[in-house]
């Protein structure tokens, strides 16, 4: 908000609707809110009236009042004439709306996940020749390796990359200059295209006027669309954490295929213990953010004609999902990816009780016969080269072929 009353009483004065004094009187006022030194006088709560006009006012208001200090005694700012010429509530809601979630979404968010995401696939690279079981419905499945699993996660936040910078360039379209309704009453035709030219370079980032003003202010569709990429991230963080916590568990009685850092005493009770902290902890955040998701969503539903009307809780919502997400994604890369290791001997161990395997029999000896195996692997606890050598179903030269485990994470047929 003091970004745009800034550039706001630029253009103004440019355009010969402020006096030069007042404008500039104007500008340190509202810099001065930018670096957050009057913090204290927005006084207002979240859930206010559903414009932000409030929040506006509160703004034109502080903003009038230190110009008119810095004025000492040559003049007088007004809140309304001055400050919030040329504006509305209606338009500079949602333009403040857009800027900050794109700043903070590009100056935090973005390079918070790319960080997340080249620690994942260095794990992926480090972990590429551990072969485990893999596990589908929580079950033996056929092998896999552990850097396969980790390159599977580090693609997740790729991905998720790309749907945030995409879902984050439709907040470049700003609603300034609408005024009330979007018909742009009692401002003049340059002052939004100069003004949101003053935001752009001031934030380094390509801001334009909106191509159609009743759908930025009667509309959040773009707000709501941030908010379902932000929530897709956390779905892939929630799934990311719970891997991570489950391939953790034990140490004696759970998979314990690797071993998370220990940041603080797991257990008030009992000695020794180390729970996953981080992936708890990351878990939560994305409850949070799923849950800011619906109040964007049922927010952004509420565009009543020429306004919506639920505008602060949707930024307060939408604000808090991207600075939960930028966090816990330093966090729990500096604090648990990072410094995990691989149990090795804990993954063959497991695989090589596997009755999965017996999957790469079909070629060989049938699907059906494969099942025997594989049944009588798991009754008896014994590997299945075990039982295929009892039975004597295949040359050994052709059991050492068949079961080469590392082949298996592959994709081909026996020659």
């Amino acid at each position: 908000m003091g970004l745009i009353k800034k550039c706001a009483a630029t253009t103004n004065a440019e355009l010969g609707h402020l006096d030069g004094a007042i404008a500039r009187a104007i500008e340190g006022a509202a810099g001065e809110v930018v670096d957050g030194k009057w913090d204290d006088q927005f006084v207002l709560d979240i859930y206010q009236t559903g414009s932000g006009t409030s929040t506006n006012m509160n703004t034109n208001e502080v903003v009038a009042r230190r110009a008119t200090e810095l004025l000492e005694g040559d003049g007088s700012v007004h809140p309304n004439d001055h400050v919030n010429f040329g504006q509305s509530s209606n338009d500079t809601i949602p333009t403040a709306i857009h800027i900050s979630a794109r700043v903070v979404i590009e100056e935090e968010l973005l390079p918070a996940l790319a960080h997340m995401h080249g620690a994942l696939a260095d794990k992926a690279a480090a972990f590429d020749g551990i072969v485990k079981s893999g596990r589908t419905h929580l079950m033996d499945a056929t092998p896999v390796r552990l850097g396969q699993e980790f390159a599977g996660y580090a693609r997740q936040v790729e991905k998720g990359i790309e749907r945030v910078r995409a879902a984050g360039a439709e907040l470049n379209e700003l609603a300034l200059g609408g005024t009330a309704t979007g018909s742009g009453i009692n401002t003049d035709p340059e002052f939004s295209p100069r003004t949101i030219a003053r935001i752009a370079e001031a934030t380094g980032l390509p801001f334009v006027e909106a191509a159609d003003h009743f759908e930025a202010q009667g509309a959040k569709d773009a707000a709501v669309n941030v908010a379902g990429a932000l929530n897709t991230v956390a779905t892939s963080f929630m799934k990311i954490a719970d891997d991570i916590r489950w391939l953790g568990s034990g140490p004696t009685s759970g998979l314990h295929e690797i071993s998370l850092p220990a940041i603080q005493p797991g257990s008030s009770i009992m000695p020794g213990k180390v729970n996953p902290v981080m992936s708890e902890a990351l878990m939560m955040v994305c409850a949070r953010v799923m849950g800011n998701h619906t109040t964007v969503t049922v927010a952004g539903s509420r565009g009543n004609f020429e306004l919506n009307v639920m505008m602060p809780v949707l930024a307060h919502a939408l604000l808090e999902s991207i600075t939960l997400l930028s966090n816990i994604a330093r966090a729990f890369t500096d604090r648990c990816i990072v410094g995990i290791e691989a149990n090795e001997e804990r993954a063959r161990e497991l695989l090589e009780k596997n009755p999965s395997i017996a999957t790469a029999l079909n070629p060989y000896i049938g699907y059906d016969e494969a099942a025997v195996v594989a049944k009588e692997s798991a009754k008896r606890g014994v590997s299945v080269r075990q039982i295929v050598q009892e039975r004597e179903l295949l040359p050994e030269d052709q059991i050492d072929d068949a079961l080469d485990v590392r082949s298996m994470t592959e994709p081909g047929l026996p020659e």
